[in-house]
């Protein structure tokens, strides 16, 4: 997950009730190094490490960890609670019902709940107040409860379904790496992540020493900790990142993984992507990440970011975010 970057939509989300109360969203990004700028640009993108310190700022700024979302404040804590109450658990199956059970305990209108059924488990969100769950604290509390899962079993669980109950508000791919690309549904009768019932039988490999490393910064290990993954989009992506500065191509990386290029190209099809959907990718997120580095110049980066020219490379990043990294940087 390293490099990795998110559509600014989820920075608008984030910010969406900052002004009620009585916070400046400008200042929030600026103090997070992020462009107020972005904000307007249809198709910009952050870096993971920016957008996380942003959410947890956001939360600090307002006290609130449902980010003003909910009908009553999450008072910042509720989440370390939560953690300590579940990190004794056994199974998956222990964790995840205590989890939902901490927030059932509390009166906050966002309603966590814990089905299990013969074949599968499903932690479903909805609001007890009269008005729908608004979309971004439904697909926060589900990125929350999978990404912390994974954590606890150190592997990324695999979800038969997520199931939002809107339309889709930013573009697929941030969906699919959000729930690390599982299945996601819209315009559902619910918002809810389905799993299946063997995997409530994981131990809990986790233990209260490594909570507290956990707790440091939650958000930014939820979305950057890699485990163990078998997908090719993931193999491929490695390889590549291996060696950006020579950017090598389908038939050398499919040589590396002993495939022909056709079995490669088909295999992710399967996964919903494809090889220069991969390079542009890593690409794009490496130069977001290095524009955030202090002292490399735009031709470093874009050396770094596997292109031979800086003039090509500011033009697909324009392409990528609306801006030029000079604009892009000055922004930070």
């Amino acid at each position: 997950m390293r490099n990795r970057s998110i559509s600014v939509y989820f920075a608008r989300a984030i910010l969406e009730n900052a002004v009620s109360r009585g916070l400046d969203p400008a200042e929030l990004l600026r103090r997070n190094r992020i462009s107020p700028r972005l904000l307007h640009e249809p198709n910009a993108r952050i870096s993971i490490e920016r957008f996380a310190d942003l959410q947890v700022s956001t939360m600090l700024a307002m006290d609130d960890e449902s980010l003003g979302y909910a009908n009553r404040r999450h008072p910042v804590g509720c989440w370390s609670m939560m953690c300590h109450a579940v990190i004794g658990s056994e199974t998956l199956g222990q964790a995840l019902a205590r989890h939902c059970r901490f927030y059932q305990l509390i009166d906050f209108d966002m309603h966590p709940e814990f089905i299990v059924d013969e074949d599968t488990a499903t932690v479903r969100v909805f609001s007890q107040q009269i008005t729908p769950l608004a979309p971004y604290m439904a697909e926060l509390t589900l990125f929350n409860v999978h990404r912390f899962a994974s954590w606890l079993v150190q592997e990324h669980l695999p979800v038969q379904q997520v199931k939002l109950s809107y339309p889709m508000a930013a573009d697929a791919n941030d969906y699919r790496h959000m729930f690390l690309a599982n299945p996601v549904s819209f315009e559902e009768e619910e918002c809810a992540m389905v799993f299946s019932r063997a995997l409530l039988e994981k131990r809990i490999t986790q233990n209260e020493q490594n909570l507290r490393h956990f707790l440091r910064h939650p958000v930014l290990i939820m979305m950057t900790e890699n485990y163990a993954r078998n997908s090719w989009t993931t193999r491929v992506r490695e390889l590549i990142s291996r060696n950006m500065l020579a950017m090598p191509e389908l038939p050398e990386v499919a040589a590396q993984l002993e495939m022909h290029p056709q079995t490669l190209r088909r295999r992710l099809s399967a996964e919903g992507t494809t090889f220069k959907d991969i390079k542009n990718q890593l690409r794009r997120d490496t130069a977001l990440h290095f524009l955030g580095k202090r002292g490399l110049s735009i031709e470093e980066i874009a050396h770094r970011s596997g292109f031979s020219e800086s003039s090509a490379f500011i033009r697909a990043f324009k392409g990528w975010t609306g801006v030029t990294p000079y604009s892009y940087r000055k922004g930070i």
